[in-house]
C-alpha cells in the first residue's frame, strides 16, 4: 500500500473548533463514511493477498488436427497420478530384506499385473499451462465489479468525505467560517456575557419582587401619571430617545452586578466592534448557504448514483465461471471450468457496502429536508430577546443567519450567548460600566475651570457615553459635551441645580421624564452641533424657560420641512435664536417666535440667501445678524422692523448702499454694521440716521468719506479701517460725542486739527496709514485710553501726549524706539499703574 488508513482517514477531519457547525447528521456521515473507508482497504487488501481463480480444462479429447501432442513428462505425470491414485492390494505379501531375489521378482511381478487401472480425467496440460490458465480467465471470465469492487469503494469514499467537509476547505468560505468560530468562542467564553445574562437574571427577580409588592402602588402612580402629563408635557409630542412614564422608577444597579475587569471590559468591547464588522461582512452574501446546499445536493446525487449501479452488479458474483479463452492453439483446449475464491467475500462485503450507503442516502435526504424546510437565511433572536432583558437583539440574514442555525444544531448556548454582542443595550450597558469606573467625581472636578464669564464650566470630549460622576458637580454651571455618541440625562440631573447652559456638540442625547422636568424649567442656554437635522434631540423643543438656542448644522432648504420649527411654539420664554447653516431662505416657521423673540442671528457659511420675506413679521427684532449669506443688496424686509436697534451684514457680497436712506423710518437703530463687504462709496443719504450711535465700514473699498457722515449727531463709534481713504475730512470735528475712531489700515497722510476737537475721544487707531507727524493739540484729547500709531512714517511723539491722563503704556501702540525718545517725565506718567484718583476720575 502507498498509504495508511489514516493518511486516508485525515481527509474526513477539520479543526476541533468547527465542530460547532457539524449537525448531527453530518457527523453520523462522517463515521459511516470511516466505516466504508475501512470496509474499501479491507476489500482492497483481501483481494491483494487472496484474490485467485482456479481452472480445469472441459471433457473433451485433444483435437489431432491440432497438432498438439502430450509430451512424456504429462504421459508420466498423469501415470504418477493414477498410480498414486489406485488402491494398494493388502493380500499380496511384502517383500523383505530376508527374502530371496527370486522370491521377491516374483512377487514384484505379480503386483505389477494386479494393480487396477488409473481412475478420473487424463489432461495434457502441465503445471505452467495451468498458471497461464488461470492468469487469462481471472481477466476474461470474471466480471470488471469483482475485480475493481475495493477500488471503487474506496474512490467513492473518498469523493463523499471531500463533498462533506468542502465547505471548510474552500477559500471564500473557509476564512469566513473560521473568523465566525473565532469570535464566537470569544463571546461564549467571555466573562461580559455571564455578567450580562447573569444581570437579566437579577433583573427578572427584582421585576418579579416588585410586581408582587408593588401592584397597588403602581396602580396610584399611573392614575397620577395622567394628571401630572396632562398639564405638564404634551403627551402628543414626539422625543426622542424618550419614553415617558412618570411613575417608572430611576434604573439602579442591581445588588448582584458586580465590578467587571477592566482588561475583561476593553475585551468586550473590542468583541463588539468585531461582531459589528463581522456581520456587515457576512449579512452581504449567502454564499456559505449556497455552497452546504450544493455540496449536500452532490452527496446526494452520488448516492443514487452508486446505489442504482451497484445493485445490478450484486447478481453477477458468482463462486463459478466457465472460460472460453483463445489459446487452444498453445493448450489442446477451448473450454475451462473456474472458481473464484473471494466469491463469498466479495458478495458480502458489497451487501455491506450497500447497506451503509443505503444509510448514507437516507441521511442526505433528511439533510436536504432540512436545508429546504425553514428559511435559512433568516435568524431570529425572537426567544432570547424573551428571556432576556436585551429586547433590541437584531434577527439576522444570509450567511450569518445560516451559520447561527447551524450553531443551533450543536447548542443553542451558544446563539443565545453570541447574541449579547448584537444588542445595543448591551453595548451601552458595558460602556456605562467602564465609563463610570473610570470617571470618577474627583477626576471630573480636575477638569472643571472658570470661563471668561467667571462660571464653573466642564468640557467633555470623545467619551463613550456621559458619566453618572457629571450628576454629582452641582455647582457646575456650563456642561459641554462634544462627539459623545450616548449621552443621557437621567433623573438624577436635577442634583445639578447650577446649572444654566448646556453645549451638545454632535451629541445625540436622551433624557429620562423626571430629567426633561428639571431642564425644562431650569436650562436658560442650550447650544446644538449636528451633521443630520435628525440629530438635534426632540425634547429640545420643550424647553419652555429656554432664553436662548444655537443650532449649528446643515438646515438646507430641502430639509426645512425636517427641522421641526413648528415645534418652537412652545419655547414661550425664548429671546435668541441662532442657525449656522447654509439656508438659501428664511424658513417661514420662526415666525411662530415673533412675539418674544428679540435677537436672530444666521450664518450662513456662504450659501446666498435669496428668501427673506418671513422677516417681515418679526417686529419685535431688537438685533439682526446676516452673516456669510452672499447678500447684494440691503435686504428690503429688514426696513420693516421698527424695533430693530442693531444690523449687522457681515461678511456678505454688498457693493451699494443706496437703500441706506430707508433706515430712516427705523427710529431705534442705533448700530449699523456693514464691514467685511465691497463698498465703494457711502451715500449722503446717511445723514437721515439720525438714531445711529456706532458705525461699522471697516474691510470694504472705500477712497472717500462724504461730509454727510459726520453730521450724525448721536454717532459715538465710527470704524473705517482697512480702507483706501487718504483724507480724512476736517468736518470729522463735528461728531461731538464720538468715543471711538478707527481709521487704521489706510492711506492718511496728514491728520485734521479739528479732528482733536472731539474731546470725548477714547480709542484712537490710526496704525499702518502714511502719517509722518502726530499733531501737538493730541495733547486736548484728556479722555484717550488707546491710541495705536504703529506702521506709520513718524520721527517722534509730541510732548503734549503726556496731557491724555488716562492714558497707559498697556493701550499705547508704538514703535519702542519712538516710546523711548520721549521725555522722562512722560514715559513714567505713561507708564504708572492703573490708580487714577477719585477726583482725576471724576
Amino acid at each position: 500500500m502507498m498509504f495508511t488508513l489514516t493518511e486516508v482517514a485525515s481527509l474526513n477531519d477539520i479543526q476541533p473548533t468547527y465542530r460547532i457547525l457539524k449537525p448531527w447528521w453530518d457527523v453520523f456521515m462522517d463515521y459511516l463514511g470511516l466505516v466504508m473507508l475501512m470496509l474499501a482497504i479491507f476489500a482492497m487488501t483481501m483481494q491483494i493477498t487472496k484474490d485467485q481463480v482456479a481452472c480445469l480444462p472441459c471433457l473433451e479429447e485433444p483435437d489431432e488436427a491440432s497438432g498438439v501432442k502430450p509430451n512424456s513428462f504429462t504421459q508420466q505425470s498423469a501415470q504418477n497420478a493414477a498410480s498414486a491414485a489406485a488402491p494398494v492390494s493388502t493380500s499380496l505379501p511384502l517383500v523383505t530384506k530376508d527374502m530371496p531375489d527370486e522370491m521377491a521378482h516374483e512377487i514384484h511381478v505379480t503386483h505389477q499385473y494386479n494393480q487396477p487401472e488409473p481412475t478420473g480425467v487424463r489432461t495434457n496440460l502441465d503445471y505452467q499451462q495451468y498458471i497461464f490458465i488461470n492468469q487469462i480467465c481471472y481477466h476474461v471470465a470474471l466480471p470488471w465489479y469483482s475485480k475493481y469492487f475495493p477500488y471503487l469503494t474506496l474512490i467513492h469514499t473518498i469523493v463523499l468525505m471531500v463533498s462533506s467537509n468542502f465547505w471548510f476547505k474552500y477559500p471564500k468560505t473557509s476564512s469566513k467560517i473560521e473568523h465566525f468560530v473565532s469570535i464566537l468562542g470569544r463571546c461564549f467564553e467571555s466573562p461580559w456575557t455571564t455578567k450580562a445574562l447573569s444581570e437579566t437574571a437579577c433583573e427578572d427577580s427584582e421585576e418579579n419582587k416588585q410586581r408582587l409588592t408593588g401592584t397597588s402602588m403602581a396602580q396610584k402612580h399611573v392614575s397620577l401619571e395622567g394628571k401630572d402629563e396632562s398639564t405638564n408635557v404634551n403627551s402628543s409630542t414626539p422625543m426622542i430617545g424618550v419614553k415617558f412614564s412618570a411613575d417608572k422608577p430611576i434604573a439602579e444597579v442591581p445588588s448582584c452586578m458586580t465590578i467587571l475587569d477592566k482588561k475583561d471590559g476593553e475585551q468586550a468591547k473590542a468583541l463588539f466592534e468585531k461582531v459589528r464588522k463581522f456581520r456587515a461582512h457576512v449579512e452581504d452574501s449567502d454564499f456559505i448557504y449556497k455552497l452546504y446546499v450544493a455540496q449536500t445536493i452532490v452527496k446526494t446525487v452520488k448516492f443514487i448514483l452508486i446505489l442504482s449501479y451497484t445493485s445490478t452488479f450484486l447478481a453477477k458474483i458468482h463462486f463459478k465461471h466457465d472460460c472460453e479463452p483463445d489459446i487452444k492453439q498453445l493448450t489442446g483446449y477451448r473450454k475451462f471450468f473456474c472458481t473464484h475464491n473471494m466469491a463469498f467475500m466479495l458478495n458480502k462485503l458489497l451487501i455491506s457496502y450497500m447497506a451503509l450507503i443505503l444509510i448514507y442516502g437516507m441521511a442526505c435526504l433528511y439533510s436536504l429536508f432540512w436545508v429546504f424546510r425553514r428559511p435559512l437565511k433568516e435568524y431570529s433572536f425572537e426567544k432570547v430577546r424573551e428571556e432576556s432583558s436585551f429586547s433590541d437583539i437584531p434577527d439576522v440574514k444570509n450567511d450569518f443567519a445560516f451559520l447561527l442555525h447551524m450553531v443551533d444544531q450543536y447548542d443553542q448556548l451558544y446563539s443565545k450567548r453570541f447574541g449579547v454582542f448584537l444588542s445595543e443595550v448591551s453595548e451601552n450597558k458595558l460602556r456605562e460600566i467602564s465609563l463610570n469606573h473610570e470617571w470618577t467625581v474627583e477626576k471630573l472636578r480636575q477638569l472643571v475651570i472658570r470661563n471668561a464669564m467667571d462660571q464653573q464650566e466642564l468640557h467633555l470630549f470623545m467619551l463613550s457615553g456621559l458619566p453618572n460622576a457629571v450628576f454629582d458637580l452641582t455647582d457646575l454651571e456650563v456642561l459641554k459635551l462634544e462627539l459623545i455618541p450616548d449621552v443621557r440625562f437621567s433623573a438624577k440631573v436635577s442634583q445639578m441645580s447650577s446649572l444654566l447652559e448646556l453645549h451638545l456638540l454632535h451629541c445625540p442625547a436622551k433624557v429620562e421624564q423626571n430629567g426633561f422636568a428639571f431642564l425644562r424649567d431650569h436650562l436658560r442656554c442650550l447650544h446644538v452641533k449636528f451633521t443630520d437635522v435628525a440629530e438635534i434631540p426632540g425634547w429640545v423643543y420643550l424647553l419652555r424657560s429656554l432664553r436662548e438656542l444655537n443650532l449649528i448644522g446643515n438646515l438646507s432648504s430641502e430639509n426645512n420641512k425636517m427641522i421641526g420649527l413648528e415645534s418652537m411654539r412652545d419655547l414661550k420664554h425664548l429671546k435668541t435664536l441662532c442657525l449656522k447653516s447654509n439656508l438659501t431662505k428664511m424658513p417661514t416657521n420662526i415666525t411662530e417666535l415673533s412675539p418674544h423673540l428679540i435677537k436672530l442671528v444666521v450664518h450662513n457659511d456662504g450659501t446666498k440667501l435669496v428668501v427673506l420675506n418671513s422677516l417681515k413679521k418679526m417686529t419685535n427684532l431688537i438685533e439682526l445678524e446676516l452673516h456669510t449669506c452672499e447678500l447684494e443688496r440691503i435686504p428690503h424686509a429688514i426696513f420693516s422692523l421698527t424695533n430693530l436697534q442693531e444690523l449687522d451684514l457681515k461678511s456678505n457680497n454688498i457693493r451699494t448702499i443706496e437703500e441706506i436712506i430707508s433706515f430712516q423710518h427705523l427710529k431705534r437703530l442705533t448700530c449699523l454694521k456693514l464691514w467685511h463687504n465691497k463698498i465703494i462709496t457711502i451715500p449722503s443719504s446717511i445723514a437721515q440716521v439720525k438714531s445711529l450711535e456706532s458705525l461699522y465700514l471697516s474691510h470694504n473699498k472705500l477712497e472717500t468719506l462724504p461730509p454727510a457722515l459726520f453730521t450724525l449727531p448721536k454717532l459715538r463709534h465710527l470704524d473705517v479701517g482697512h480702507n483706501s481713504i487718504t483724507v480724512l475730512p476736517p468736518d470729522v470735528g463735528l461728531l461731538h460725542n464720538l468715543q471711538h475712531l478707527a481709521i487704521n489700515s489706510n492711506k492718511l497722510e496728514v491728520l485734521p486739527k479739528p479732528l482733536f476737537r472731539c474731546t470725548k475721544l477714547k480709542a484712537l487707531c490710526l496704525g499702518n496709514n502714511a502719517l509722518t507727524v502726530l499733531p501737538e493739540t493730541v495733547g486736548q484729547l484728556v479722555q484717550l485710553n488707546q491710541l495705536e500709531l504703529r506702521g506709520n512714517c513718524l520721527d517722534r511723539l509730541p510732548v503734549q501726549l503726556g496731557n491724555c491722563r488716562l492714558l497707559r503704556k498697556s493701550g499705547l501702540v508704538v514703535e519702542d524706539h519712538l516710546f523711548e525718545a520721549l521725555p522722562v517725565e512722560v514715559k513714567e506718567n505713561i507708564s504708572r499703574e492703573n490708580n487714577v484718583s477719585f477726583t482725576s476720575g471724576l
